[in-house]
């Protein structure tokens, strides 16, 4: 009899909460068979870093297989109170938001893929995604996700969620083929029309003796629908004679409920992106426990955003800048409103690792890996309408990180009965951010050389940690999991430049200790609780410390004195193991003092705008969640969460008005659920759906009118999927997202109901 059980309920349930089935057939030919028990078995999952002492949340290609999943996010988007903020199908600015943490600081999350740290810590926004892009879907083989910075292994950038990816390697030779289309259909103001995409992705791989390796190429192509729209405030000022009549605007109230008029598709635009990646992956066997790696990865990026104007004059021809008269009134609509843009970057990762693996005792790890954006170009037209003409180039070649991590752990043996253990981690952390950034006026926008320099901007921050954790079961229920994380950071090297000069930046320095301590307790084989506490420190990036402007020969507008954010999380969990399944029940609070945001002080004449400490942040908030197999009927599986979070700023000398306000972009409630039905061993319908309450796109709150451009929605929507198996080495599937067509947006507009096709081919 088969059966199938999540990877993660074995993890986490004991083998004696498992279900066993005996048949018996007392009369073959006379003879009594004695009754036979088989029990369902999966490999548990891999973890990282032993006795974890914090909520974690795992998913396999079991379950997201039977997703629609074009990018690696895409796996996470059923993950409790987590949500990923992604416009469209290949989008670069992908960052995940979680808990207390919103979904344009991206410095408060990690993601590692195979120990390496795929993080883009150079600065602290939406700009700022994990390079998602060096792991394919297919190869992944695990994606865990540890909530809020209870781990010491982990720094002060896991305050909102920490992701492990774990990817595959192959026991023998295969080769796997795979191809996607996927389109939507898009209409609001002055849009309405089909938007299309397509990728494609292969791999080989082999395990030969000792030595085991896996290629993988990766082509997506894809057209966004229109990302943002140009907008001017309702006129009240009689036009004049000289103001060009135009037709073709729209009106709506904002998000303010302010009268605003509707222009035309600015800034990104309608983005067509083209990304190739090229991923190689290499391990030998020194010894049956000594393993080494070798990672390489490289990614190609080339964009295009267009822009459109919604307005003609009388004689049809498009209108982009000026004066003009529409309905009476006077509009000024600047030069650059829709201007275009282009681009493209380069990148690379190398990794190197080496570790022992034993089952019990010592074992030892070394991780080095260096990420190198060899080549990054983005050019921008100063106008819209004027072809190739002038406009500006940005060149952020050699900015890039590296990092290295070396840590040594102890596995006890199986205890004497009654008798208390330690499962011991330690280890040191280093990386390195170098941000560089060159702009140049050009004649020719499209693709002329840098004519005079325009500024620059560059920066590194460097990060020195040690940190030691035990897992101390001091009785047979009762275990107790205490660390302390030191961090030496430091950021050096920072200027700012303009025609005829260069400002540099004062290097500094800060040095903090972490604690953390977890206490859980085994209430029955199938009932487990846990209390965490931690502390941590999130240190200011390069953007959030050097980005700024020149007035005469000093910087301004950025903020030499920022603090780290001081984190202070609690948590108390609950985990059952119980109806083919594990349900949690958390609660948790966040308590972050010196939070760094971008905000207007008011308290100044004139307004100054950027990166400050807001003096404290507090969210708190509780969980549910399940997940099993097998429920209700044979061949259902379930995922689903509700989370309901208050995130509230407590204090904000610069801005008192936000004092008692719901932070930046925190949704009230969240839930998810995907539903997967096996129908038979070839096919399998999954049907999910996320919800995300009311939030708000202002620190103060004023954004009354949420569900329009520009606001920030409550929705929810529903996505399907059909995936079928003509035979054991091919898979067709056929799902749509955003079944019900929505149109909601995240100031952005998002996707609306997108259909997608899929082929696979295994070896």
């Amino acid at each position: 009899m088969a059966r199938h059980v999540s990877p993660l309920t074995l993890g986490l349930l004991p083998l004696s909460v498992v279900p066993s089935w005996a048949h018996a057939d007392d009369a073959v030919k006379g003879v009594t068979l004695p009754a036979l028990t088989v029990t369902a078995s999966a490999p548990k999952p891999i973890t990282v870093v032993p006795d974890l002492p914090a909520t974690v949340e795992t998913v396999t290609p079991t379950q997201f297989q039977n997703w629609n999943v074009v990018n690696t996010e895409d796996v996470l988007q059923y993950m409790p109170n987590l949500a990923v903020r992604k416009r469209f199908i290949g989008d670069l600015n992908s960052i995940i938001a979680v808990r207390g943490t919103s979904n344009s600081q991206s410095a408060r999350g990690l993601v590692y893929a195979d120990g390496m740290l795929l993080s883009n810590l150079l600065g602290n926004s939406y700009s700022f995604p994990p390079e998602w892009s060096m792991v394919s879907p297919d190869e992944i083989q695990q994606v865990s996700v540890i909530y809020g910075p209870f781990s010491a292994a982990y720094p002060g950038n896991s305050l909102g969620a920490t992701v492990l990816i774990t990817t595959r390697m192959p026991t023998h030779f295969q080769v796997d083929a795979d191809i996607k289309g996927f389109t939507q259909h898009f209409n609001l103001f002055g849009v309405n029309g089909n938007f299309n995409g397509s990728e494609t992705s292969a791999s080989i791989g082999d395990r030969i003796g000792k030595f085991a390796y896996l290629l993988d190429v990766n082509h997506l192509e894809n057209t966004s629908q229109p990302l943002q729209l140009g907008t001017l405030a309702k006129s009240n000022t009689p036009a004049k004679a000289a103001d060009i009549p135009v037709t073709g605007a729209y009106f709506y109230n904002n998000q303010t409920n302010a009268p605003t008029a509707v222009l035309g598709v600015n800034g990104e635009g309608v983005e067509h992106s083209i990304n190739d990646q090229f991923k190689l992956k290499m391990q030998y066997d020194f010894t049956p426990t000594l393993q080494g790696g070798f990672t390489l990865g490289y990614w190609h990026h080339s964009y295009n955003s267009q822009t459109s104007t919604f307005l003609h004059d009388a004689n049809g021809n498009p209108i982009y800048s000026g004066n003009v008269n529409i309905g009476g009134y006077e509009y000024a609509i600047p030069a650059a409103e829709f201007a275009p843009s282009s681009g493209y970057s380069e990148s690379r990762l190398y990794g190197v690792t080496l570790k022992t693996r034993n089952a019990t005792g010592w074992n030892a790890e070394a991780i080095a890996s260096y990420y190198d954006i060899g080549s990054s170009v983005a050019r921008t037209a100063n106008s819209g309408g004027s072809g190739n003409g002038p406009g500006s180039i940005t060149f952020g070649n050699g900015t890039g990180w590296k990092t290295l991590d070396l840590k040594a752990s102890y596995t006890p043996a199986t205890p004497e009965a009654g008798r208390a253990n330690h499962a011991l981690i330690f280890g040191y952390h280093y990386d390195n951010y170098f941000l560089d950034n060159t702009t140049y006026n050009t004649l020719n926008w499209q693709d002329g050389t840098g004519s005079t320099f325009a500024n620059a901007f560059a920066g590194k921050t460097q990060t020195q940690a040690l940190y030691a954790q035990d897992a101390w079961r001091f009785l047979p229920r009762w275990k107790l999991v205490y660390g302390v994380r030191y961090e030496d950071w430091q950021a050096y090297d920072g200027s700012q430049a303009i025609a005829g000069a260069r400002v540099p930046y004062s290097d500094v320095s800060d040095q903090h200790f972490s604690p953390k301590a977890s206490l859980s307790f085994d209430l029955t084989d199938d009932l487990k609780l846990r209390a965490s506490i931690g502390r941590a420190y999130r240190f200011p990036t390069v953007s959030e410390l050097f980005q700024g402007q020149i007035n005469g020969f000093s910087i301004v507008n950025n903020n030499p004195n920022l603090k780290p954010e001081n984190d202070l999380s609690k948590e108390l969990t609950a985990e059952w193991a119980h109806w083919n399944g594990l349900f949690r029940f958390t609660l948790f609070q966040d308590d972050v003092k010196n939070t760094i945001f971008s905000q207007t002080d008011t308290t100044v004449v004139p307004n100054v705008t950027n990166f400050q400490n807001i003096g404290e942040v507090r969210s708190r908030g509780v969980e549910t969640s399940y997940e099993g197999s097998d429920v209700l009927v044979r061949g259902l599986d379930l995922m689903t969460s509700v989370a309901y979070t208050q995130s509230k700023i407590l204090a904000n000398a610069q801005n008192p008005a936000s004092v008692g306000k719901y932070f930046y972009r925190i949704p009230l409630w969240r839930a998810d659920l995907v539903a997967s039905y096996h129908l038979d061993g070839r096919s399998t319908v999954t049907a999910g759906m996320h919800y995300s309450g009311r939030q708000y796109n202002t620190l103060t709150n004023t954004d009354t009118n949420p569900d329009v451009f520009g606001g920030t929605s409550s929705y929810t929507v529903a996505d399907v999927k059909y995936t079928f198996k003509p035979s054991k080495l091919s898979e067709i599937g056929i799902g749509i997202d955003n079944l019900f067509d929505a149109r909601y947006f995240v100031y952005h507009p998002y996707p609306g109901r997108t259909f997608y096709v899929e082929g696979k081919l295994r070896m």
